[in-house]
């Protein structure tokens, strides 16, 4: 799998993340602690992807 793709799909968890939270968060009974995994994971999602961006924008450059 090349970077870009790599990349392309991280970036689709990373919205399908904000979607599965806001989402719960409409429950009136939502799961605060699954709230919280969901922000972690999505976090590290981010971290990733901001570590990917670099990474991509290093092969460009060369």
């Amino acid at each position: 799998m090349s970077l870009v793709t790599h990349l392309a799909e991280l970036e689709r968890k990373h919205r399908s993340l904000d979607a599965e939270i806001a989402t719960e968060r409409q429950h009136a009974n939502a799961d605060e602690t699954r709230i919280s995994s969901l922000k972690r994971r999505k976090l590290q999602l981010k971290d990733a992807i901001r570590k990917l961006r670099q990474e991509v924008e290093k092969q460009t450059i060369h």
